[in-house]
This record gives structure tokens, C-alpha cells and sequence, in this order.
């Protein structure tokens, strides 16, 4: 088996979704309590298993556009990390949140459900969960799939990323939760567009846009306000994973996301790992984006298209 291929039609974040639509599952969603807090998830299809993780500031609503297509070859089974909507767990009683945090609810996430061995996508904060959940347990991955995944601790190794590791940090990161604990968490967030989609990027945002983002604000406080919102994962252990992988990272991305790309296909996640650029698109543009503008029509449009290619030559790199 191969790299799971499905990544190729990632939205990148909820508001790829169409407006109106992104809450086109609600009611179809379950609940499981795991670790003393709850999550729900979105189980559609049957057969091997395809389990899903979203990034920061997004839940089980970004996976809107892919859940009809590979539901009708795969079990998808797409849920929402703890802090995310809808859940509705209690604010941390320590500054712990973290990946390790993370890895542990999925783990006990798959358990509840049954499912040994799956194929796992993750994005950005949720490819970073992914990632330390396979170097803990690869016996239970068919394939991994990483889209940018946030190991930011790997950037003081890398020539240039101890520069990037400050800039990240020091104008947006930290910032962010300084607001958090002033409580002003819509300056947190308009500090995060800032940095991700440029100077007064927020404020550009349209109404439904900004609810979005808003939806997932629990999230982000426990991460910008936690004492390792990153925690190290071990180069050795990548470097041994035998998962068939694929790295997935956009043409024209943020340094720092590009330079951790590389610097994970250097350590080589296996044998078999791919890495695909997507020309054009840059980490968390899409921000500031309507839905009429490129990355929105785009991954849409493709994802619809899924339905209607064939099994062998669409999801053979997922036997």
C-alpha cells in the first residue's frame, strides 16, 4: 500500500467550505467521551477506515467537501479535537494542552470505536498530532498523511528556522496568548491573521468568517496559553517509521511550514514517502478569501469531482 492519496483534496481550513454549508452534517454527528471529555465525530461509509484531523482553529467542518466522495469506497470517520466546536469540555485546569495531550484522545478515540488499523490525515496542528501519534503507535496506521504539520520545535535544527521559530513566536504566538489572558480574544485572533494572512487581514473578513473562527476560540487559548504547545517529536523515531506516508505542502507557504516539509522529507518518514507541492497556494491564505476566490472553488470543485474517478485509479494508493 501506498500514501494515502485523499490529502490531494484537503480544504485547508473551514472556510473552504461553502457558506451555509459547513454545518451540513450536525446532524449526523455522535458523541463519545474519552480521557474525562467528550468528542464528537462524524462516521460515514464503510470499510477500511479513514480517520481525519483538522488544524488549529477548525473542527470536524473542514472535511465538508471530502466526506460524500470517500464515503463511498472508505469508513470516514472525521471528529473534533477536545477544545474544538462543537464540544464543550471545560477550559484545562493546567497550561499542559499540547500534541502529546492530543494523540493520547485519539488513542483512546480509536479504542472506543473498534478500529485497529486505519489510514490517518492530518492538518497543520492536526498533522503534528498525527505525527506524534504514529511514533507511538505505528502498528495501528495503514498510511499517514501529513499537510504541513506544525513541528515547530524541529525549527532551531534547521539553517534558518531558529529565525523563523522567533519570528513565529514572538509576533504572533505568544502575543496571541498575552491577549488571551487579558481576555481580549478577538485581539488573539486578529494577532493570528496578522501573522498568517498579513496586516489587517481579519478585519477583512467576512461576517460568517469571523463566527467561524470565533466557534474554535477555546482551542485556541488552551494552545497559545499552554507552557508546550509543541512538544518534541523525536527525529530518530520518524526516521525509523516504516508507514507509507505522504507530505503534502503548498508552493507558496509560510518559511517556516516549508522548511519543516523539507526538513521531514531529509529525515525520510519511510521508504515509501511522497511529498506533493500544490502550485499556488500558500498556509492559510485562504483566510482572508470569499468563497468565490481560488482556494475555495478549487478544492470544492475537485472533491466533488472524486465521486465520479475510478477506484483503481483513485484510491489504489490506499489498499
Amino acid at each position: 500500500m501506498r500514501a494515502l492519496l485523499c490529502a490531494y483534496l484537503l480544504p485547508f481550513g473551514l472556510l473552504a467550505a461553502q457558506e451555509g454549508d459547513v454545518d451540513r452534517f450536525s446532524d449526523s454527528l455522535k458523541i463519545v467521551r474519552v480521557n474525562d471529555v467528550e468528542l464528537h465525530y462524524l462516521e460515514k461509509g464503510s470499510g477500511v477506515p479513514v480517520v481525519l484531523i483538522h488544524g488549529g482553529l477548525g473542527d470536524y467542518r473542514e472535511w465538508s467537501a471530502q466526506i460524500g466522495p470517500f464515503s463511498e469506497y472508505y469508513r470516514v470517520v472525521n471528529y473534533s479535537r477536545r477544545y474544538n466546536y462543537p464540544n464543550r469540555n471545560p477550559d484545562p485546569d493546567r497550561p499542559d494542552q499540547s500534541a502529546a495531550v492530543e494523540a493520547r484522545d485519539l488513542d483512546a478515540f480509536l479504542d472506543t470505536l473498534k478500529l485497529q488499523r486505519v489510514h490517518l490525515v492530518g492538518y497543520s496542528y492536526g498533522g503534528l498530532t498525527a505525527l506524534f501519534f504514529a511514533t507511538q503507535h505505528p502498528e495501528r496506521l495503514r498510511s499517514l498523511t501529513l499537510a504541513e504539520p506544525a513541528i515547530m520545535k524541529w525549527l532551531p535544527q534547521i539553517p534558518g528556522g531558529e529565525a523563523e521559530l522567533d519570528k513565529f513566536m514572538t509576533t504572533m504566538w505568544k502575543p496571541a496568548g498575552e491577549a488571551f489572558r487579558k481576555e481580549q480574544p478577538e485581539t488573539a485572533l486578529r494577532i493570528t491573521c496578522d501573522y498568517f494572512s498579513g496586516k489587517g487581514s481579519y478585519d477583512k473578513l467576512p461576517t460568517e468568517g469571523r463566527r467561524l473562527l470565533m466557534s474554535n476560540i477555546q482551542e485556541w487559548k488552551a494552545l497559545t496559553t499552554s507552557q508546550d504547545s509543541f512538544p518534541m517529536v523525536d527525529r530518530e523515531v520518524v526516521r525509523r517509521l516504516k508507514v507509507p506516508t505522504l507530505l503534502i505542502t503548498g508552493e507558496k507557504t509560510l518559511n517556516p511550514m516549508r522548511m519543516i516539509i523539507e526538513e521531514l522529507s531529509r529525515v525520510n518518514v519511510s521508504r515509501s514517502a511522497r511529498r506533493l507541492t500544490i502550485c499556488g497556494w500558500r498556509s492559510r491564505k485562504h483566510v482572508v478569501r470569499r468563497r468565490s476566490v481560488s482556494w475555495t472553488s478549487t478544492s470544492s470543485s475537485l472533491a466533488r469531482k472524486m465521486g465520479s474517478l475510478s477506484r483503481r485509479s483513485t484510491f489504489e494508493v490506499m489498499r
